[in-house]
């Protein structure tokens, strides 16, 4: 079966720690999503990183910074900032794909889903930020839309809630997606399972 690893969103934005939004252990994180990229690169596959960016004037921000109703004064994502480049670490092979969203599912105002069907792809493994987010977006947006979906639930990440921390929110996302949207796995699993096909 024709796969695609989806990396979204390795950006400055979760991986530096002076961000308001920096997910802890960002470090492990970004050297699971790296295993998975070099197996994915040895078996042929198809790698495709994504990056969140809004345009400077936030004429593309739809809904995202005012659910409530009432608009935020300032908005993450901006596009030229520091924050968007993708973390350093970051492994980027010459053949990867590299796509710009501005919505929590890397499927919404893309041609992602284009790209997949002219590679003939079946099943679309996630990783990246923000574990219950755009990562949790995009698994159920893709099962909408007919993928196989993988979930490597420690190769995503999250800077947590008031109320829950990363640990607690891969816990409720795993259990949520495994009742009916993905397969969730630990990155040594999946590598494990691929090694061996």
């Amino acid at each position: 079966m024709k796969e695609a690893l989806i990396v979204l969103d390795a950006q400055r934005i979760y991986t530096d720690k002076d961000s308001e939004l920096y997910c802890k252990e960002a470090g492990k994180t970004i050297d699971n999503i790296n295993n998975l990229i070099q197996q994915m690169t040895k078996r042929g596959q198809l790698i495709i990183l994504v990056r969140h960016i809004h345009k400077l004037d936030g004429s593309d921000l739809g809904r995202l910074f005012d659910y409530t109703g009432e608009a935020e004064e300032d908005f993450n994502f901006k596009e030229r900032s520091e924050e968007v480049e993708f973390d350093k670490r970051l492994t980027r092979p010459t053949n990867a794909l590299e796509l710009i969203k501005n919505r929590y599912s890397a499927f919404a105002g893309t041609n992602l889903e284009d790209i997949l069907r002219k590679s003939s792809i079946k099943k679309v493994v996630i990783c990246g930020f923000m574990t219950n987010f755009c990562c949790e977006s995009t698994a159920r947006d893709a099962l909408d839309r007919d993928f196989y979906v993988d979930f490597v639930i420690d190769a995503t990440g999250t800077p947590g809630t008031d109320k829950f921390n990363q640990k607690q929110i891969r816990e409720v996302v795993s259990e949520l997606l495994a009742s009916g949207f993905a397969r969730v796995l630990r990155t040594r699993a999946i590598l494990s399972e691929w090694k061996k096909a």
